[in-house]
Formats: C-alpha cells, sequence, structure tokens
C-alpha cells in the first residue's frame, strides 16, 4: 500500500490560511492524500501561530502543524501547545517551555512520527539540532510506522546536511523557513525522501508574504517597518511524498504547486 503524505510550506497570514482551508478537501480528495503537514509558524494575522489558525488549520484538514522560530511570538501560544497534540515546534528549545518537539499521530492503521527542529546556522543559538533529532527517535523507538521531520533553518547547507546523516534513518525530511520552493527533490542513497524546502502558502505578490513595499523600505532605509502581511492571490507549495508500506520506505517525492 502506498501512504501519502502532503506537506505544505510556510503558511503565511491570513490569506494563506485562507487558501489551505478553502482548497485543502480537494487537494487531498483529488491526490489521494491520506496524511497532511504543514508549518504554520507564520499564519496568525500578526506573526507567529494563535489558536484560531491553529485550529482552522486542523478543523479543514491539516492533520499536523510544525512551527519554527516565531513559534513563541504570541504569548498565549503557550498554554495552546500544551493542550494539543496536532501541533509541534522545534524540539531543540529547552524543555521548560511550552509544548513539545515530535508528536505520533495515528492514521490508517499506522502511527506517524513527526519531529520539528531548529536550524541553528543564521538562527538561535539552540541546542544541536543533529543530537535533538537523535533524542527524539530514541524516545519514540519501537511506537511509530512512519516518521517525518521538518527541518526549520536558513540554512540550505545545514538541512542537506542533516538530510545525509539522518539517510536511513527518517522515512521523510524536508525544510521550510526560506519561503521559496527549492527544485532537488529526490530519494536519498538509504531511502529518505528529501526536499531542502517546501516553499511557502502564501500571497504571490509579496517578498515572502510581507507587502513588498514594506522590504524595500526596509532594505533601503535601513530603519524599522512593520511588516504586514500581503494580500491577493495564493500559490501553495509543498511536497507529496509516497511511502511504501510493505518496503517500509518512501518512493517517491514529487514538488506541489497549487
Amino acid at each position: 500500500m502506498i501512504f501519502r503524505i502532503l506537506a505544505l510550506g510556510d503558511v503565511s497570514g491570513p490569506t494563506g490560511v485562507k487558501a489551505v482551508t478553502d482548497r485543502l478537501y480537494d487537494i487531498r480528495r483529488d491526490e489521494n492524500i491520506d496524511f497532511v503537514v504543514c508549518n504554520g509558524e507564520n499564519s496568525a494575522a500578526t506573526n507567529g501561530i494563535d489558536a484560531r489558525t491553529g485550529n482552522e488549520l486542523i478543523k479543514y484538514g491539516v492533520d499536523c502543524i510544525t512551527t519554527g522560530n516565531h513559534v513563541f511570538k504570541r504569548r498565549e501560544i503557550r498554554e495552546y501547545l500544551d493542550e494539543t497534540k496536532n501541533i509541534v515546534r522545534p524540539g531543540n528549545f529547552p524543555p521548560e517551555v511550552a509544548g513539545v518537539g515530535y508528536t505520533i499521530l495515528p492514521e490508517k492503521g499506522l502511527n506517524i512520527l513527526i519531529m520539528n527542529v531548529l536550524g541553528v546556522v543564521y538562527l538561535e543559538p539552540l541546542a544541536c539540532p543533529f543530537r535533538t533529532v537523535e533524542k527524539m527517535l530514541r524516545a519514540a523507538q519501537g511506537k511509530y510506522d512512519i516518521s517525518v521531520l521538518d527541518v526549520h533553518a536558513e540554512a540550505t547547507s545545514e538541512k542537506i546536511a542533516m538530510s545525509h546523516y539522518f539517510d536511513g534513518k527518517i522515512d521523510i525530511i524536508f525544510g521550510t523557513h526560506t519561503h521559496v520552493q527549492t527544485a532537488d527533490e529526490r530519494i536519498m542513497p538509504k531511502g529518505t525522501g528529501y526536499i531542502t524546502d517546501l516553499g511557502m502558502c502564501g500571497p504571490d505578490d509579496s517578498v515572502l508574504g510581507i507587502k513588498k513595499e514594506k522590504i524595500i523600505e526596509k532594505m533601503m532605509m535601513h530603519t524599522p517597518v512593520k511588516f504586514d502581511f500581503a494580500e491577493g492571490p495564493v500559490t501553495l507549495h509543498g511536497a507529496i511524498f509516497d511511502y511504501d508500506t510493505e518496503k517500509k520506505r518512501c518512493v517517491d517525492v514529487k514538488r506541489f504547486k497549487m
């Protein structure tokens, strides 16, 4: 049996959330999707993620939401992270903070392990992402059938290095954070399905989801600017991973754009 996982890139702002919730039912039906994971750390109206947008995405077909460096931007998210099993935050944050770095969710008789980690190159100086993922794998050992990892990182080199290190140890690895879809989807030598960045689910006429005028002003004037989400037509970017339950490995990866 082929178990199909759709991974969607960073959902950016209210227009990104609306596009996902409006289209996801049809996508799941048309593409025979069994499980959906998306990165939602930029989904709230003022950046970060909140309970409203998290619940909205889950209600309309997202099975698990991963996050990243903006996950704690809204203080009210702390309680929400402790209450739900469908949202994870990067596992290399200190263990005292709210939420968990991995979750295991059942679907069609299989247990899906979803892990989240934050890169440390050009980002927060958190715990080593490599060792963090190793700890999560040990903690979940024997409890899952398919493993998925979201590496939320700035540097493509860090994501690629992690894909090589965990090749054959994790079934599906994808990167998020840069909001630009990469063209390097592939099956790694030891069987891991991989892509460096899923891209963004956000407004096309923007700079990474933000109003282009705001970004240009910031880059030219070097003074503080409020980053407002752009509006307008949205393209959903991500990847579809086919996992063969008999071979127990990912057998195909294709970029997704709609």
